[in-house]
């Protein structure tokens, strides 16, 4: 105990007399602390977290994205499944016994059939669309703009190139729609105002209550046998998604059969819109194909990755490079370095890596293979593409 009366009292350090074993004057406080706690640090833990964190950072920048696609299944849950009907067909068997056997009545005549699509650069592949659905079809409908989803700006690759479509002339109602080039807005908006003007154009073509209407994107091709069924049968539901073949690239690689977005309506004025998202929960299976970023040149590639609705996806400049765009083609890889779009860590795992070859080109569309010469890019063992 100190002695009664006056007395002075001066804290001292205590981090540095517990470290260094000193006391710390008051002029050299900080840096002794410094010091102090430097002497008992380890270099090497130093050296780790300069080199580690910036490497870290590099790595959840580079594949942020496929980590949070790996994950989907812990923090989305599935949709509800579709209730698939089956389908039946042979060209052998009459279309009233396929009604039949789908649990429907045969019609006395067919329902008219609209074809409409949103077209952008697809020329080969509508020319094959349109082809197959040719002998089925009372009119197509096709609107084109000079705007991409994205806001850039590009011809009218339609107009410019009618004179190879002479043969539906007669029953095209054709439209074009000034694009709005609205700087750094999402693409999704570009898109619902389009598709909001192919239901007027719907209107000019005359379509009527009952009438069928396919509602696809260029390269989702329905069959022309499905079209044949559904245009002649009776009882059919209001609303029909179709399940398409997945293809990217050509008809070399087989993805799976889990394209549903195209859908048949029997129209209903001022009920029936264009959209191209899930409308019902009944799927016709096996209806025909859907050939995705499947093109002649490599330019068309790289206009189609920065014109479309996933821009975002282009995370590296490099992606757009002609050499590995050639390259991810051939080994049937993913354009954009992404991970499945799936719901189940074991659907993920199934699909890792490039899509394996199919070498099988049977049950495709018949204009196709009548016509090899011109489109033999999108046939099994040909997958070298022209610049363009």
């Amino acid at each position: 105990m100190p002695e009664s009366g006056n007395y002075g009292y001066k804290k001292t350090d205590g981090i540095c007399d517990g470290v260094c074993g000193e006391p710390a004057s008051k002029a050299v406080l900080t840096m002794s602390r410094l010091k102090c706690a430097l002497r008992g640090f380890d270099f090497r833990v130093l050296l780790a977290l300069l080199i580690g964190v910036p490497f870290l950072i590099l790595m959840i920048y580079a594949h942020g994205q496929k980590v949070t696609y790996f994950l989907r299944p812990i923090w989305e849950s599935p949709p509800k499944p579709f209730k698939t009907i089956p389908h039946y067909y042979h060209e052998n068997v009459t279309m009233g016994n396929l009604c039949k056997l789908h649990g429907w009545k045969v019609r006395d005549t067919p329902r008219r059939v609209f074809d409409a699509v949103l077209f952008s650069n697809e020329l080969d592949i509508l020319e094959i669309r349109w082809n197959e659905l040719s002998p089925y079809v009372s009119e197509f409908v096709l609107l084109e703009s000079n705007s991409t989803f994205t806001g850039l700006k590009k011809p009218l690759h339609y107009k410019e190139n009618r004179h190879r479509f002479g043969f539906a002339e007669s029953r095209l109602t054709y439209g074009m729609i000034g694009g709005r080039f609205v700087k750094g807005e999402n693409p999704f908006v570009e898109e619902s105002y389009q598709r909001v003007a192919l239901d007027q154009l719907l209107k000019i073509a005359k379509i009527e209550d009952d009438d069928l209407l396919i509602m696809s994107d260029v390269d989702e091709i329905p069959s022309g046998h499905t079209i044949d069924l559904l245009r002649w049968c009776d009882n059919i539901p209001e609303i029909l998604h179709l399940q398409l073949r997945n293809y990217l690239y050509s008809f070399e690689f087989f993805l799976d059969d889990k394209s549903w977005r195209a859908s048949i309506h029997r129209y209903r004025a001022g009920k029936t819109r264009y959209a191209h998202f899930r409308q019902t929960d009944e799927l016709l299976a096996d209806s025909g194909w859907h050939c995705s970023f499947c093109f002649r040149y490599i330019s068309d590639f790289v206009f189609k990755m920065q014109a479309y609705s996933h821009v975002d996806r282009i995370r590296f400049k490099y992606f757009l490079n002609p050499d590995r765009i050639q390259d991810v083609i051939c080994r049937g890889a993913d354009l954009f370095d992404m991970l499945p779009e799936e719901y189940t860590f074991q659907e993920i795992i199934a699909k890792l890596g490039p899509i394996p070859s199919t070498f099988s080109a049977v049950h495709l569309p018949s204009y196709l293979l009548k016509n090899v010469d011109r489109f033999r890019y999108l046939l099994p063992g040909y997958c070298r593409r022209e610049s363009g």
